[in-house]
């Protein structure tokens, strides 16, 4: 085992974030200056998605290696690095959302228009 191997699943998460960091900066899609909102859209999937692991960890379907995560073990035998998963994608996928809708002006329905640059 190298060395390193143990924090392979928290350097694809910072790789996603890192990837999807200069949406917020360059479209300025404002996810991260809205914090509210976006607690208000990661939270209902962070619930669902924690509760399913929970569920399969604690039936024997869902197992996780140990040599690729931190080894840090929440209750209900979940590894941190598996809730971080939770928080993580979904936010990317909100910033690749708000990207679409910033180049194209795609308008989600809940918000006025935004003047032309």
């Amino acid at each position: 085992m190298s060395r390193w191997e143990h924090l392979s699943y928290l350097a694809v998460l910072l790789g996603c974030l890192l990837a999807t960091a200069p949406l917020e900066i360059l479209l300025r899609t404002r996810v991260y200056a809205r914090p509210r909102r976006l607690a208000l859209a990661v939270a209902p999937v962070l619930a669902v998605f924690v509760g399913w692991d929970l569920y399969a960890i604690a039936h024997g379907h869902w197992t996780f290696d140990p040599r690729r995560t931190t080894g840090i073990i929440l209750p209900g035998g979940i590894p941190l690095d598996e809730v971080l998963f939770f928080l993580v994608v979904p936010v990317c996928a909100i910033l690749a959302l708000e990207a679409v809708r910033a180049v194209t002006g795609w308008q989600a329905g809940d918000e006025p228009d935004r003047p032309d640059p």
